[in-house]
């Protein structure tokens, strides 16, 4: 069974973006523009393209060398912020043949300590504006459920250091591995106290991995989803929705 929709934007995708997109490094304000551009590299998420004329004069440190795309050719380009050196943090898009994209600069997202959409922080990657996140109390059928502390055997799990982050929730504040008998499966299940306005409701409260564990909903035990996350060790993204 398969519960997520197709992608509706194509690769190469370009959309204005109707918000105020500002990122910092060591405490500067590297960009600041009202004119970004969502570009979908993959049909998944958009990245953000921003207009050479609103990043910061000075930062960016030309690389020499290039990288060849069915968007154009990027100049590579390194970051620098007082002692605070980042290589490989930018790509300037001179010309494209792509409408729009000539002159815009192609970040690397983590290469950068905060992004903002107007004054809300956007963790992970852009959000997609064609992809809507609901926390809904519900019987249904959700990706994922989250479920009061209180209603879990808090014996079985064990704290772990692990942190991930959504771009529709915000980052996790709590991890754990799960204990049975001498056997620990870890990093299946995280909690978010603190999550995004948006996903308030789920708040305090504890998700599993279902692609790990047995979920039972009216008696009925339901399917295992198969993503990227598990077969290859410990979760390297964010949770599902």
């Amino acid at each position: 069974m398969n519960d997520y929709p197709a992608m509706i934007a194509a690769a190469n995708h370009v959309e204005p973006v109707p918000r105020r997109i500002r990122a910092f490094l060591a405490g500067e304000k590297v960009l600041d523009t009202t004119h970004a551009l969502y570009v979908w590299e993959w049909p998944n998420y958009p990245q953000y393209y921003i207009p050479l004329e609103d990043v910061r004069p000075g930062l960016m440190i030309a690389e020499g060398h290039s990288q060849h795309s069915r968007r154009g050719t990027f100049a590579a380009h390194a970051l620098r912020v007082g002692e605070v050196h980042r290589p490989g943090a930018a790509r300037l898009l001179a010309d494209s043949p792509v409408a729009g994209l000539g002159g815009t600069v192609r970040f690397d997202w983590a290469a950068l300590d905060a992004w903002f959409e107007e004054d809300e922080q956007v963790f992970v990657h852009p959000r997609n504006p064609y992809v809507r996140v609901d926390a809904i109390r519900s019987t249904g059928l959700p990706t994922r459920y989250y479920l009061n502390p209180t209603e879990i055997d808090l014996k079985a799990l064990t704290p772990s250091g692990t942190v991930t982050g959504c771009p529709y929730k915000g980052t996790t504040s709590r991890y754990w591995s799960v204990r049975i008998g001498d056997a620990i499966h870890q990093d299946l299940a995280w909690a978010y106290d603190f999550p995004t306005r948006q996903l308030q409701p789920i708040a305090g409260l504890v998700a599993f991995y279902n692609e790990a564990v047995d979920i039972f909903v009216s008696g009925e035990r339901l399917e295992r989803p198969k993503t990227h996350l598990f077969g290859t060790g410990r979760p390297a993204a964010a949770p599902g929705s």
